[in-house]
Parts: C-alpha cells; structure tokens; sequence
C-alpha cells in the first residue's frame, strides 16, 4: 500500500508541475521546461530585472518583452520526430 501511494504522489506533483518530468519526456522538452522556468523567474524576481536592463542598457519593459518573447521557444524549433514514434 506503501507503494502505490509514493506513486500515485509523484503522478500528481508529475501532472502538476510539468518541471518534473517523466519517464518519457525528451531532452529537448526538459532543456524547453529549464528554459521557460528561469525566464519566468528572471521576470518575477525585480531586483534582477533591474540588473538586467541596467546591464543591456534597455528598458524593464523591454527585457520583460524580450523574456517573454525567448518564452515561446526557448531552445529554438522542435527536432524531427522519427517515424515510428
């Protein structure tokens, strides 16, 4: 019983918090989830965005839009899936 409660707790932080990955998940979606995650708290932490737009001689807003923008695809398209996938 032990057991299927230690599983059915990580299915649930697993469906929860996507960062936590699974047995399936590629490189690719981890480095995508890494990505997103920082850039999020990048943007919710001001103090850093502060240093951010100090150090590239912009805007807050405008490196809040360049994060968000980095967002969508962080680590740049998707590789090809095989076909027997």
């Amino acid at each position: 019983m032990d057991r299927y409660n230690f599983q059915s707790q990580l299915e649930h932080l697993q469906s929860k918090y996507i960062g936590t990955g699974h047995s399936d998940t590629t490189k690719f979606e981890w480095m995508v989830n890494q990505h997103r995650d920082s850039f999020a708290s990048y943007i919710g932490h001001y103090p850093l965005m502060d240093y951010f737009s100090l150090a590239e001689n912009e805007t807050k807003a405008r490196v809040t839009f360049n994060l968000l923008e980095k967002m969508l695809q962080p680590c740049g398209p998707p590789p090809e899936k095989p076909d027997w996938m």
